[in-house]
């Protein structure tokens, strides 16, 4: 019987566990566009603050799910271009949004580590998080505005 009760209370724990856990790429399907997450150097991931986790194909899709749902993240991860299947924290990343960059959902963009000679070669198209969220909106609310 105690092993039953420690068990039950060891899968409560780690239900709720603000860890990510990894990206089964192949099998694991996108929580906002449905599609296979396939692509090890755009994929992301994010985990609420009660533990809930989302996993995405693209880096765009986990802006537009964050941006439509007003999501309170504990970790945004991203993977890092230069090393895919490597992930970093959106703090730590700058994102690029290029034609060169052929991200799955068709948005152009890749992250990469801050210090990245990518990022920081002052070019158009460079966004840390915030600055990536706000282009985001605005492109959003263009659209929207000329329906």
């Amino acid at each position: 019987m105690k092993k039953i009760i420690y068990l039950f209370v060891l899968g409560l724990f780690t239900a709720c566990s603000n860890e990510p856990q990894p990206i089964d790429y192949g099998n694991d399907n996108c929580d906002f566009c449905e599609m296979t997450i396939v692509n090890k150097a755009y994929s992301a991931q994010a985990v609420s603050q009660k533990g809930k986790q989302y996993k995405y194909d693209a880096i765009e899709c986990m802006v537009n799910d964050q941006l439509q749902h007003n999501y309170d993240m504990a970790i945004n991860l991203v993977a890092n271009f230069e090393q895919p299947g490597t992930m970093i924290d959106v703090k730590n990343a700058g994102f690029v949004i290029n034609d060169s960059i052929n991200s799955p959902m068709g948005g152009n963009l890749a992250a990469f580590k801050k210090e990245s000679p990518v990022v920081n070669n002052g070019s158009e198209g460079t966004f840390n998080w915030e600055e990536l969220k706000t282009h985001f909106l605005e492109k959003d609310s263009l659209t929207t505005s000329r329906q």
